[in-house]
């Protein structure tokens, strides 16, 4: 069975933003979705979880 990437806490990920200022996180292993820009990490899951909660 494979790991959802947006739920393994071993990979690195990035926080993507919108022109709406919405955020995601999202697997720094896939391309940047059209519309989206990184706007911090890479870092560890929970490192950017931490970051979108925080702003």
């Amino acid at each position: 069975m494979d790991t959802n990437p947006f739920e393994d806490d071993t990979a690195s990920y990035v926080v993507l933003v919108n022109n709406e200022a919405q955020r995601s996180l999202w697997p720094s292993s896939l391309p940047v979705p059209a519309g989206w820009t990184v706007s911090f990490g890479p870092n560890t899951r929970r490192t950017v979880v931490a970051h979108i909660e925080g702003d």
